[in-house]
């Protein structure tokens, strides 16, 4: 007998479980392992007035750029990226640059923005994380404000003693965590004077409606068990920054609600077990894996059940690409968005890691101009809440707690996951039409993924059909509950 089954897109009971906890761990007791949305560089109205989007998109998370006072660069133009001569000027990359640890900056909005743009959150159940950026000041440190310097007992307190000596050997941990990056002066993050300071700032944001961190260049953040500054006592701030310890009396507020994960990019002596101990990682090499995948339309040769981490996947935020991968070197700008939809799919179906993070590209942007529009501020592309985006960010929600299965059909172009015998998510990575053929649990009938068309029948445990190039089709065994 054959029934008919439809993917309801737009309406998704999501499921939730706790993190384990851990003593002092900031992640523990948070309830989600739902997407999250980078808001890159959208102003703080911008997130504000699209969250009702955000959040019927399936989104529980959105991420925003550094809300601190940083250098105002290029006269405070606005243009995400300019080269010399372009009439309208500007770097993202200048709210990376802090001047001082207080809300709001002339790139994304000011505090009174910023609390709107949690309170419309609220509203629609989402959480906001905030980028934050201890580990250095901007590239020219004379810009630091007076009260900053100040509060840490003195502009030469505010650095380590081997702040401006520039890094040359990444995987030693001493150069790494005290050293100065990309010209970036290395913060004492040890001196508790310079602790107390940005966990104020830290607790400003979340007494105003933040609920998670996103540590940039974490692991260029001293561990407890790495060597000392010369400025330093001991390596103590993971423990302040995440309410294992007060920083002069000062702790994190509501630590076992608060979400935290630090950008620690994947290399060679990196301490990726001491750095889960605080925090949730990111997966870098996972990321650059599914990036290989689109270039090659074809996952053969690739284990695609291994996250490539020294780490639990629960500890993971996953990602295809981030703005980093998109801006720096371009190393994924060049796919399509039809390309990164594929492998979001995937990637959103899979039951491990603790968010997938979805990359909000510039809007009007294009494979020959990647910064599109090129304004800070504004809203990205449409691809956030794309129907095919939309059914993975359901799908994902609707299947938590159920276990993973992934197959691949033998020339490694078409990729499912299965969750149980709930539902399955269905790739084709290649650029070319192809044929379904896989063993799977779901029960015998066909399936229409509404998102994206594609159709899918069940015989005695084989699915079959056909998948347009680079389609994706998210189904479900059981009707209208999703």
């Amino acid at each position: 007998m054959k029934f008919k089954y439809f993917l309801l897109c737009l309406s998704s009971a999501a499921a939730f479980s706790s993190f384990a906890a851990s003593p002092g761990n900031a992640n523990a007791h948070v309830t989600e392992d739902a997407p999250i949305l980078h808001a890159w560089s959208w102003s703080f109205n911008s997130i504000a007035d699209n969250m009702k989007t955000i959040a019927d998109a399936g989104y529980k998370y959105v991420q925003c750029s550094p809300a601190n006072t940083c250098f105002v660069g290029e006269d405070g133009g606005m243009a995400l990226f300019s080269e010399e001569g372009d009439s309208i000027r500007g770097k993202w990359y200048y709210y990376y640059q802090p001047t001082d640890w207080k809300i709001g900056n002339y790139m994304l909005g000011n505090r009174d923005q910023f609390k709107a743009m949690c309170d419309s959150a609220y509203k629609y159940h989402v959480k906001v994380i905030v980028d934050v950026l201890p580990n250095h000041t901007a590239i020219d440190h004379n810009a630091v404000l007076p009260a900053f310097n100040e509060a840490v007992g003195g502009h030469e307190n505010l650095f380590h003693a081997n702040g401006f000596k520039p890094i040359t050997q990444w995987n030693d941990r001493l150069e790494c965590t005290t050293g100065q990056m990309g010209g970036l002066p290395d913060v004492n993050t040890e001196n508790p004077d310079f602790q107390y300071y940005y966990m104020q700032y830290v607790n400003d944001l979340i007494n105003l409606g933040a609920r998670g961190f996103r540590y940039d260049t974490a692991k260029h953040i001293g561990l407890p068990s790495d060597p000392l500054d010369p400025k330093s006592n001991r390596n103590n701030f993971w423990d302040v920054a995440t309410g294992r310890e007060a920083a002069k009396g000062l702790s994190l507020l509501m630590p076992d609600s608060i979400f935290i994960y630090g950008e620690v990019l994947q290399d060679k002596n990196v301490k990726e077990n001491e750095y889960a101990a605080y925090m949730a990682q990111t997966a870098s090499n996972y990321g650059h894996m599914l990036r290989e995948i689109l270039k090659d339309e074809s996952a053969n040769g690739k284990n695609l059940s291994d996250w490539q981490h020294t780490v639990q996947a629960k500890d993971l935020v996953t990602w295809v690409e981030s703005h980093d991968t998109y801006c720096n070197a371009h190393e994924s700008a060049p796919f399509s968005d039809e390309q990164i939809r594929a492998a979001w799919t995937f990637l959103a179906a899979r039951a491990g890691g603790s968010h997938p993070l979805f990359f909000s590209r510039p809007n009007n942007s294009t494979r020959r101009n990647y910064w599109g529009d090129n304004r800070i501020g504004a809203r990205g592309n449409s691809e956030f809440f794309a129907p095919a985006v939309v059914a993975a960010n359901k799908f994902r929600n609707a299947m938590y707690g159920q276990p993973e299965k992934i197959s691949t059909s033998d020339d490694g172009r078409i990729v499912m996951v299965e969750r149980g015998d709930k539902g399955a998510a269905v790739i084709n990575f290649s650029q070319k039409n192809a044929k379904v053929r896989l063993n799977t649990v779901l029960p015998d009938g066909t399936y229409t993924d509404v998102a994206t068309g594609t159709v899918l029948s069940v015989r005695k445990g084989i699915m079959s059909g056909k998948m347009a190039p680079l389609a994706t089709a998210v189904i479900y065994a059981e009707p209208n509950t999703h």
